[in-house]
């Protein structure tokens, strides 16, 4: 693949970015892209590694090297065959290419000495060129099948479970609770990692593939789920696992705390153009943020509140501050607990580690002015399992003007459709759900993806619980051929 030697000959290219100074006075993105060329030397890093165990790390199955060698080559014929190869195994790759954590370079053989091929790089340049030059064309199904299917929720699910299905010639509705279309790409994710005019785009090419779009649709609550059984060959539930983890201490009723995506989903509205009124929008100018989380959703909370005005921004972890390297030997090919800092966080942010939560402090007009913490350390009982143990003495508080919980997702929301979907089950109500609270279906065998209710299948963060971009596309794909083997007895779509 690529240059035999040029793993050797060239160094690894990070994209560029504009200067935290300039970046966060706005919303757009700030990703700086490398020119043709210097993304034909990246392509040629990709070595002739025998095994390629970037396919093992990427969840939707790209064919890694052979676009690597495509771009390598870079002539015009060789840029279209390599978005053809991409879309081959993915169908939103300017998505997965600004948003996934690209575990296929954690698994990349270079890697082993942490220099490896810039995948994501690569993937981003492809779609983005392929739509500049005009080679993405809707795909019309040939023949219809007579068949409807209706899929609730457009995430990244959702909307590749609609366009497969529809390139199958089904006819596919797509219900949306929100007024657009997008799930958490829409309105979680801020535009200044992800323009939404990459979401509009691909809703176009899906409308002339035979998608409708509805969105506020809320199944379960404004439609109930049955009158979709009853109008529809097959349902697939791909909503998002939206329930929040939730924070149970003293002072968390004050004012100013708020959980991260109402945070987020209502700037993300405003800076679209959508009407938020202001009881509803919540400022982070002027205001000392706490953001209780480490992972991703705090990171675009830090992000957002530095655009705001924040006076200052904390982001705090309940876990051992990970280690600046890996031990390559323990940990390639697989995904290493590693220190990463994202470029929300180098915007501006102090990260605290092994912090336990244990008040909110109020102002006396019951909005929150302080938290109160403890430092914690975690070590090994006698069984090996973690226990976490407050360390004497080290309590503290630190000012709070707005805190956001950006600690996880428990499941997906259980009131109204999870509900229906429950009583419509009868005697297998108690298969619906499993140990986690998450829809429970195989991704396996002959009934892969199917719930326990016939004719109804499940897939993304509603059935797996909350995960990365990548995995929601993969479930998706994956859905729609189990859907589509079901209506017809056979699938020509790819798994």
């Amino acid at each position: 693949m690529g240059k035999p030697t040029g793993f050797m000959e060239y160094a690894r290219a990070e994209l560029g970015l504009q200067p935290v100074g300039d970046r966060i006075v706005h919303y757009s993105e700030f990703v700086l892209p490398l020119s043709d060329e210097e993304l034909s030397i990246q392509g040629a890093r990709c070595m002739d590694c025998g095994i390629p165990y970037c396919h093992q790390g990427c969840p939707v199955n790209n064919i890694i090297p052979d676009w690597n060698d495509l771009v390598y080559r870079n002539g015009r014929e060789d840029w279209q065959r390599a978005i053809e190869v991409l879309h081959s195994t993915n169908n939103f790759p300017e998505f997965t290419g600004r948003i996934c954590p690209a575990p296929c370079e954690t698994s990349c053989t270079l890697n082993i000495d942490d220099n490896p091929v810039a995948i994501k790089a690569i993937e981003r340049a492809i779609v983005d060129r392929a739509w500049e030059e005009g080679w993405v064309k809707p795909q019309v199904p040939a023949h219809r099948s007579g068949k409807k299917v209706a899929v609730i929720g457009s995430g990244p699910s959702g909307l590749a479970c609609a366009q497969q299905l529809a390139r199958a010639g089904h006819a596919v509705a797509l219900f949306e609770k929100e007024d657009r279309i997008g799930g958490l790409l829409r309105y979680g994710i801020p535009d200044f990692k992800l323009s939404k005019t990459l979401i509009d785009r691909r809703m176009s090419q899906m409308r002339a593939e035979g998608v409708e779009f509805h969105t506020n649709c809320h199944v379960g609550m404004d439609i109930p789920l049955a009158d979709l059984q009853r109008d529809y060959d097959a349902l697939v539930l791909c909503g998002g696992s939206e329930k929040a983890r939730d924070l149970d201490v003293p002072g968390r009723s004050f004012d100013g705390i708020h959980f991260a995506m109402d945070f987020l989903r209502a700037n993300s509205k405003r800076v679209q153009g959508v009407y938020v009124p202001d009881e509803d929008f919540i400022s982070a100018q002027g205001k000392h943020v706490v953001v209780i989380g480490g992972g991703d959703t705090g990171s675009d909370c830090i992000g957002t509140s530095n655009r705001h005005g924040a006076k200052s921004v904390t982001q705090i972890e309940i876990l051992d501050k990970p280690p600046a390297k890996e031990d390559k030997g323990l940990t390639w090919p697989n995904w290493p607990n590693k220190l990463r800092t994202s470029t929300s966080q180098e915007e501006g942010a102090e990260r605290m580690w092994n912090v336990l939560t244990k008040a909110f402090v109020s102002d006396g007009a019951n909005r929150v002015k302080a938290l109160k913490y403890v430092l914690v350390r975690w070590d090994k009982d006698e069984t090996g399992r973690w226990q976490m143990s407050e360390v004497p003495g080290s309590e503290a508080e630190m000012p709070a003007d707005l805190v956001l919980l950006a600690m996880g997702f428990v499941h997906p929301v259980h009131e109204g459709m999870l509900e229906e979907l429950k009583d419509s089950a009868g005697a297998n109500k108690d298969q619906v759900l499993d140990a986690r609270g998450n829809i429970q279906a195989s991704t396996e065998g002959e009934n892969a993806y199917a719930t326990s209710v016939a004719g109804i299948f499940a897939a993304g963060d509603m059935r797996r619980g909350q995960s990365l971009v990548v995995w929601a596309i993969r479930e998706g794909r994956q859905c729609a051929r189990a859907v589509d083997e079901w209506l017809t007895g056979r699938s020509d779509l790819p798994r």
